[in-house]
């Protein structure tokens, strides 16, 4: 089945929403019409009754008696030929009345109550009777000093014609204008989501690979915010296509020194008679692919890093535990350089909220640094200190350092110190710095103290 338009959709719901408020409210205003005209009948009834109580007084109880054998019936007060016409409808109905004796006598009767049984009821009662096939509205009045029943009635069909002219009346316009309301609600749901299709225009109409922000004339309010955050998401993606294409640069670049010095090495190796220069040969290339795939992780460790795909969802964090698991992973390379570590200070319960693998290249990249910028027999200092409600991280070595006109440039990838040893790539900062800006931290390369060397300092924020 073919989905909705949002207009078709908006169209449904709303011709829905009409019919569910007027329908009912329709109904409930014919039904309350409906009860006042049973109620104004009835009192007309009741007028009708008390007019003739006037009139039968004035005649009398004997002269009736006298007369009622010559004028017992008196022509019926409906359907004549003479009826009163207004504007084309007729406003005479099947009204009638019988006068009765005390002992139940009919003295006076119109023409189409004179059949209309002589039911009893009390006074000032109304009572539904059925007579020949039809249900007369009777209200009953008592003379009890003339001893004299006077019984006004009315047939239930001119009701009934009421009734009907009544629902034709209310329901008409209300079954006629829904559609009308229909066309007219389409109507001015295409102009109101014209914007939207201009919207799409606009996209339809962009250059692949455009960093124009899109723009709509006179946008409505609620529009506003949808342009925004497309434009805000072009943002984002050109963000993450130049990511993509940076980092397609550096691979290129970084990869292409250890690849060929990795194939000269084993072409050297086949290519030799001698079997101790094919081993020195192999082991040149073995070097080569250590320090290939040490440059590999690094490059993708930033590149995860940049993209946020190695944070996840943040979680509490004990900086101390941390630290001790890094400094676990890194021990074959601490034994290995002839470097001397020490660990200052780890509190424990030093909580935090972040990304547990982003802290971890942190703490890892300061201290690759540190080794790989010491010369054996050099010393590295790891500290985890608390300030408040801030937490601070210190490595700090006595290697050479880095003049301070060159610190703020080291962040910058790769970019090494002029005396850096081993196989340093000039990354392990640009991870620590945007590592520390997913957690808001701050960075600062200072002096070691005392001596030569270089202090670096992370300042996080606790819970």
């Amino acid at each position: 089945m073919k989905p909705l338009s949002l207009r078709s959709h908006l169209l449904v719901l709303i011709v829905i929403v009409l019919a569910a408020v007027l329908l009912p409210l329709g109904m409930l205003s014919a039904k309350r019409t409906l009860e006042e005209v049973d109620e104004l009948s009835d009192g007309r009834l009741a007028q009708s009754a008390r007019t003739l109580e006037v009139l039968v007084g004035r005649i009398g109880v004997d002269q009736l008696r006298h007369q009622r054998a010559a004028r017992l019936l008196v022509p019926s007060m409906s359907n004549h030929p003479q009826e009163v016409m207004v504007q084309g409808r007729t406003y005479e109905s099947e009204v009638g009345f019988e006068v009765f004796d005390r002992d139940g006598t009919l003295l006076l009767a119109t023409e189409n109550l004179a059949q209309l049984p002589n039911t009893p009821a009390a006074d000032g009662e109304f009572d539904d009777v059925v007579s020949d096939r039809h249900t007369w509205r009777v209200f009953t009045l008592i003379m009890e000093d003339e001893g004299i029943t006077i019984r006004s009635g009315e047939r239930y069909d001119s009701r009934h014609e009421i009734t009907r002219a009544l629902w034709v009346e209310h329901g008409l316009p209300t079954f006629l204008g829904l559609p009308l309301l229909a066309v007219l609600v389409g109507w001015a749901i295409r102009r109101g989501l014209r914007p939207l299709e201009m919207l799409a225009r606009a996209l339809s109409r962009r250059e692949p690979g455009s960093r124009e922000p899109i723009r709509l004339d006179h946008a409505p309010t609620e529009l506003k915010p949808v342009v925004d955050a497309l434009n805000g998401q072009i943002d984002r993606l050109e963000s993450a296509l130049a990511r993509e294409r940076r980092f397609s640069a550096d691979v290129a670049h970084e990869l292409r020194t250890p690849l060929a010095s990795t194939m000269i090495n084993l072409e050297n190796a086949m290519a030799s008679a001698q079997p101790h220069e094919a081993q020195a040969a192999l082991e040149a290339a073995r070097e080569c692919l250590v320090s290939l795939a040490r440059r590999t992780e690094q490059l993708l460790a930033l590149a995860r890093l940049e993209v946020g795909a190695a944070s996840g969802p943040r979680s509490r964090i004990d900086l101390g535990e941390l630290a001790l698991e890094v400094v676990e992973e890194l021990a074959p390379l601490i034994g290995r350089g002839g470097v001397e570590l020490s660990i200052r200070a780890l509190p424990e319960n030093l909580i935090m909220e972040g990304y547990g693998v982003a802290l971890g290249a942190l703490l890892r990249n300061l201290l690759e640094n540190a080794f790989r910028h010491v010369p054996a027999g050099g010393h590295v200092e790891l500290s985890v200190t608390r300030d408040d409600d801030e937490a601070i991280i210190e490595v700090v070595d006595d290697g050479p350092g880095i003049p301070a006109e060159r610190r703020a440039s080291m962040f910058t990838r790769f970019q090494r110190g002029l005396d850096a040893q081993g196989e340093g790539y000039g990354l392990g900062l640009s991870i620590v710095q945007r590592a520390a800006e997913l957690h808001a931290a701050k960075i600062q390369l200072l002096d070691a103290d005392p001596g030569p060397g270089l202090r670096v300092v992370v300042t996080l924020a606790l819970l």
